[in-house]
């Protein structure tokens, strides 16, 4: 099987007036079908232009870049943007919802923006099946203000899945939520990543890295750590246990 991510020594320079930035220096990076890998980094490590890259939202300057067996470095414009609506699911750290629209409606937007011809009536019941897939079969008619950070998440989960994307790029997917409703959302996570879906995800802390099966450390614009979690933790087990913290976001 074909890798999901595939980086050959990757480049990307910015011009700044006469100098020249170098924000990835020869990176080389293979990820295959259903891993799960935290992305991790101080600012100006080189992590953000790399998930920029792999999300094809910005172009190499040198090296290639294949997502799903298809080299993306060469794609004009107008391709790239449905590589990205066809094979690459987004979850961001704000959620994105549009406020005047129901759970189910923003979930069904990247469909709408999508050519491959589905039906309003096949639209709807993909949208439906997401949010089921999420646990929140029961709030695909409340609106971004009637629902908690967590169950907004959710719905911005159930929206990256829709197209049945080769990958699921999620950035700090849990930094607007509590200790205990970030455990909920790395459990919905562990959950589509058994499933057979590809997770890459950018976080800032070591905990919920954790949550993870494979940690990459950038420093200096290159990869400096590539290892497997030895120890990992698991979102239901934690849940679980006594003592384990309480949601404290109740509303967005």
């Amino acid at each position: 099987m074909k890798p999901v991510i595939q980086l050959e020594n990757l480049e990307k320079t910015y011009q700044s007036g006469e100098v020249e930035v170098r924000a990835v220096r020869g990176v080389s990076l293979t990820v295959e079908a259903g891993e799960f890998v935290a992305v991790m980094g101080a600012s100006g490590s080189g992590k953000s232009t790399m998930m920029n890259t792999i999300g094809c939202l910005d172009r190499p300057t040198g090296g290639r870049y294949l997502l799903d067996g298809v080299d993306v470095s060469v794609l004009d414009r107008d391709r790239l943007a449905d590589i990205r609506n066809e094979k690459i699911g987004f979850v961001f750290q704000g959620f994105n919802l549009l406020s005047r629209t129901s759970a189910v409606e923003n979930v069904e937007l990247p469909m709408l923006y999508s050519r491959s011809g589905k039906s309003p009536a096949d639209i709807r019941a993909r949208a439906l099946a997401a949010l089921a897939t999420v646990g929140l079969a029961d709030r695909a008619g409340h609106f971004p203000n009637q629902l908690s950070g967590g169950q907004q998440q959710r719905v911005a989960i159930a929206r990256a899945l829709c197209n049945d994307p080769a990958l699921i790029l999620a950035d700090e997917p849990t930094g607007n939520l509590d200790t205990r409703t970030s455990v909920e959302i790395m459990g919905v996570f562990q959950k589509l990543n058994d499933s057979g879906i590809t997770i890459m995800m950018v976080t800032h802390e070591p905990d919920i890295a954790a949550f993870t099966k494979r940690n990459i450390v950038m420093r200096d614009v290159v990869i400096v750590t590539d290892k497997l979690v030895e120890h990992r933790h698991f979102a239901a087990a934690e849940l679980n246990q006594p003592g384990a913290p309480q949601s404290t976001v109740t509303a967005a």
